[in-house]
């Protein structure tokens, strides 16, 4: 009666200590896969929700973001060598791109856009750091009175 009892408490402490263990990762939502009008679409609705755009301005846009798109396109599916080369002339289209959005938006819409750039930037660079702290397991240990030797 005892040797049942105890391989019953051992079995349940065994299923328990299985169970307690979280082996569920989060899964990243996949992103569905976009045409290039999709993505200017996508994008110029954004903008014409967040800054009131003119139906001029929302065609002038929509071009703008069909050809940065288009662009984009072309770059991931090119070959990966030479990063540095490619990071900069993304870096010049992007900036390229910036100057012909900012060239029709109106002065106060120009500031929203500005306002979003900069949100958007601190959000970006807030995940950059998360994604750095996520692989550093093995830290020194933080002592903040270290005992005295002697």
């Amino acid at each position: 009666m005892k040797k049942a009892i105890l391989t019953i408490a051992i079995a349940v402490m065994g299923f328990t200590a299985a169970f307690a263990q979280d082996t569920t990762k989060r899964v990243r939502r996949a992103m569905p896969k976009m045409t290039a009008e999709q993505r200017a679409e996508k994008v110029t609705a954004r903008l014409e929700k967040r800054l009131s755009l003119t139906a001029d301005q929302k065609n002038k846009i929509y071009a703008i973001e069909l050809e940065n798109a288009k662009k984009m396109e072309a770059w991931r599916s090119a070959d990966q060598g030479d990063m540095k080369g490619k990071m900069k002339e993304r870096k010049a289209a992007i900036d390229e791109q910036k100057a012909k959005i900012d060239g029709i938006l109106t002065a106060e819409q120009k500031t929203k856009m500005d306002a979003f750039r900069a949100e958007a930037k601190e959000k970006g660079e807030k995940m950059r750091k998360g994604l750095g702290s996520r692989g550093k397991k093995d830290k020194a240990p933080v002592v903040s009175n270290p005992p005295a030797q002697g």
